[in-house]
């Protein structure tokens, strides 16, 4: 198995299993009926003054493709993706990335970088194992919130 980070820029753009799509911003891909992702969600639409942001759940046909290139499914724990020019990232990493990238509030998640990766990795999978006994379901396109759902992507 290919770790996500290590293909190629783009290379889901000649996969012919993902359908096209805009990329040409960060993209990330999260769970939809995860309370803490719509969390997430919500902030990144927030604070994301550029409006560089778009967000994928991945529940959707895009959202499944783009998993499964990267060798993800929904149900993995790791299957929260972001997309920078073409390059993936995935877990607390791109969580990091991604706070750093929207600023506001998202540079609080900047002091997790110092921890060493083993550590910041079994954070991450204690978290996203149990999101949904610790916070429970929704559903991210019921949120009415007209800024979140001009970033969400099919």
């Amino acid at each position: 198995m290919t770790s996500p980070t290590t293909r190629e820029p783009y290379s889901y753009r000649v996969d012919p299993a993902v359908p096209d799509f805009e990329d040409s911003g960060p993209i990330t891909f999260m769970d939809g009926e995860c309370v803490l992702c719509t969390f997430g969600a919500r902030l990144i639409a927030r604070f994301d003054k550029d409006n560089q942001f778009k967000i994928c759940r991945v529940q959707t046909p895009l959202g499944q493709s783009v998993l499964a290139h990267y060798d993800l499914s929904i149900g993995d724990p790791e299957s929260w993706l972001l997309l920078v020019d073409g390059r993936a990232y995935t877990s607390l990493d791109a969580m990091i990335r991604a706070g750093r990238l929207v600023g506001g509030v998202g540079w609080l998640l900047q002091p997790l970088r110092i921890l060493p990766r083993k550590l910041q990795d079994w954070l991450y999978l204690r978290l996203a194992r149990n999101r949904y006994a610790m916070f429970g379901r929704t559903d991210m396109c019921a949120v009415p919130d007209p800024r979140l759902r001009a970033k969400l992507m099919e």
